[in-house]
Parts: structure tokens; C-alpha cells; sequence
């Protein structure tokens, strides 16, 4: 079995490797790990490794981890997001991945005046169409980037998207695709990351444009 630092050395190789096809510098992407189910003391080992971002996907793992690890680690939600719990995650991630309604923006909006802070986002696309699959539809997202846009106490930071789980690079390509040419119409502002590839697709994820790769089981292994 890989050892955490064994598994990062060889992902940074095939990002590197992906990079090169592309002709990106690996520098411009950055490593969110996915730190779901993932306990504290193995959080601190990757953190000894270097890597400062990692994502939560519900409130209740998160909370304890928070308060035990470094405080300058980025936490980043990247899991479906209830209204009732936006009141626990604004002003404590520094990116919600995953806005996919106005219900969601408009909770963000109003927690974020309260706490007084500005709350950066990312709008998650939904890409594939799979039953209890997280995301506003492609053709709906439009409508909810200008609503962010005019959301004064959110930053909107970029797109957010999960490609259909399949062994058809075309079709994944072609999703990530979708997305980009959605994120290159965002004003120039707003365009800071484009969250797109995870452990079974980030190498095609990068060749497409990704700036932030979401990257759990290649990392930290198989979880229970």
C-alpha cells in the first residue's frame, strides 16, 4: 500500500504530465483535497505535505476538523449545501463550490450581511443528468450567475462541475468542454477558478482547462 506521501508525489507527476500536454505550468492549478471521511491526524499529514486546501462535504464532519487543524488551512464546501446549515458554513469556508439555486444564494446573501463578510462562491453546473445529481442545468445557469452578480455580500469566484462517472473520454471531454465555454463568458472579474476534475478524470479535466482539480481517492486512498 501507497503511503500519503508516496501517493502525492506520484499525482503531482501526472499533473505535471497533463500539464505538459497541454502546455500549462502546474503552478496555475490548484489541489483542493477531499477531505470527506478523511480523520483529522490524516488531514495533518497531507498538511506536513504541503497542501493548504481541502474539502468538506457536510457541515456535521466538518465542524470538529476545523477547530482541530491549522487555522490557515482554506476549507472549502464542496459537498450539497442545506439552507438551514449556511449559517455554519458562511464566513467559515473560504469558497461554498456549490450554489446551484437562488434560495441557496439569497440564504448566503443573508447570512454573510450578518456576519458581516463577503462570501466567495462558486455556481455548480450540473453536467450530467443523474437522478440526485447537485447543479442548476446548463441552460438555467445564465439566470443564476447574473442573480449572483448582483448579490453584493457574495463574490462569485467561478463554475463548479462534475462530470458524468463513465469510461467515455469523449463524453467527459465534452462536458468540460460545456462548462469552460459557460466560465469564459463570466466577466473577467469573476473568472478566479474553474473546478472541474476529480480523481477518475483530472488529467482530461486539465487538458480542457481546469484551474482547480477536486482530488480525494487519489490521494488519501479508498474511504469506508
Amino acid at each position: 500500500m501507497l503511503s500519503l506521501s508516496e501517493r502525492w508525489q506520484a499525482l503531482q507527476e501526472r499533473i505535471a504530465a497533463a500539464c505538459a500536454r497541454a502546455r500549462r505550468d502546474p503552478a496555475s492549478i490548484a489541489i483542493v483535497a477531499v477531505s470527506k471521511g478523511v480523520a483529522p491526524e490524516r488531514i495533518a499529514d497531507a498538511y506536513a505535505l504541503g497542501l493548504r486546501d481541502f474539502g468538506e462535504n457536510y457541515w456535521q464532519e466538518a465542524r470538529t476538523k476545523l477547530d482541530a487543524l491549522p487555522h490557515d488551512i482554506r476549507w472549502h464546501f464542496i459537498g450539497h449545501l442545506q439552507t438551514n446549515k449556511v449559517k455554519y458554513v458562511v464566513g467559515r469556508f473560504a469558497l461554498i463550490q456549490v450554489v446551484d439555486r437562488v434560495s441557496l444564494l439569497q440564504e448566503i446573501q443573508r447570512v454573510a450581511i450578518r456576519k458581516e463578510v463577503v462570501q466567495p462562491v462558486l455556481i455548480e453546473v450540473r453536467l450530467a443528468e443523474v437522478a440526485g445529481r447537485a447543479g442548476v442545468a446548463l441552460e438555467a445557469a445564465h439566470a443564476l450567475i447574473e442573480e449572483t452578480l448582483k448579490t453584493p455580500s457574495v463574490a462569485l469566484h467561478g463554475l463548479m462541475g462534475v462530470a458524468p462517472y463513465t469510461g467515455d473520454e469523449r463524453a467527459i471531454r465534452a462536458t468540460f468542454q460545456s462548462l469552460r465555454r459557460l466560465y469564459e463568458q463570466l466577466p473577467a472579474p469573476n473568472r478566479k477558478w474553474l473546478s472541474m476534475g476529480m480523481s477518475h478524470d483530472f488529467e482530461i479535466a486539465i487538458e480542457e482547462g481546469s484551474t482547480m482539480l477536486r482530488l480525494g481517492t487519489a490521494l488519501f486512498g479508498e474511504r469506508s
